[in-house]
């Protein structure tokens, strides 16, 4: 059973990875596509920094968002001017594991895209279809379980986040406290370590959860590629 405390950083840790991946899904289905049927100048810089993330130390990570996005930040400062805060804040939890899950989910959903037969799209074209009408009922509805195992990848990411989050808005109980957070603070203090064996129990029911989902989801999409 779990404590008022413990089950506040689980529903937190929940809302935070959630809106994390709402919030890349979209930027990441464009990078990925971009990346998989576009030719341009600087798409291998562009590539090494979405991969940056895995990276860079997750501290290095959470530190360079705090200098962007705190207070005092070139964007933190403009977005405080109407109201957006994320230093210190559960958004600014989720803004951080977003771009620690977004190179997961950009290759998952890559990968997904470039299984699409180019010849599809072309023939869809040939139609008179536009390009965003051949993307939206050609190439997103095929490379829907890459996109789906991708978002779960980086739920599961999400989740599990501390560095780059505890460096940028800290560990604060009911505001930015989450799973990994909790357990390290339950074991900073005498008798915790019952409560942080609890968490760790629900943080690893979730991660394989998520992961047997994405497993599942990325063999439809190894299937579909067979079966050309």
């Amino acid at each position: 059973m779990l404590g008022p405390e413990e089950w506040q950083a689980v529903l937190l840790s929940l809302k935070v990875a959630l809106w994390a991946t709402l919030g890349a899904l979209p930027l990441g289905i464009f990078t990925a596509f971009a990346l998989a049927r576009w030719s341009f100048p600087g798409k291998q810089l562009v590539n090494g920094l979405v991969l940056l993330p895995l990276i860079l130390p997750p501290v290095v990570t959470g530190y360079l968002l705090l200098l962007t996005f705190g207070t005092r930040g070139p964007i933190g400062a403009a977005l405080k001017e109407i109201g957006i805060v994320f230093a210190f804040r559960w958004t600014g939890a989720a803004l951080a594991a977003g771009i620690m899950a977004f190179p997961l989910m950009v290759r998952a959903i890559r990968l997904s895209i470039e299984a699409v037969d180019p010849k599809l799209e072309e023939a869809a074209g040939t139609l008179g279809a536009s390009r965003l009408w051949v993307f939206a009922t050609v190439t997103l509805p095929l490379s829907l379980p890459g996109i789906l195992a991708g978002a779960v990848l980086a739920f599961a990411k999400a989740m599990g986040e501390f560095g780059a989050t505890i460096t940028f808005v800290s560990n604060i109980p009911g505001e930015t406290r989450t799973l990994p957070s909790a357990i390290y603070a339950f074991l900073q203090v005498p008798g915790g370590e019952g409560a942080a064996l609890r968490l760790v129990a629900v943080s690893v029911i979730i991660a394989m959860a998520a992961l047997l989902l994405s497993e599942l989801l990325s063999r439809r999409v190894a299937a579909r590629v067979a079966g050309r």
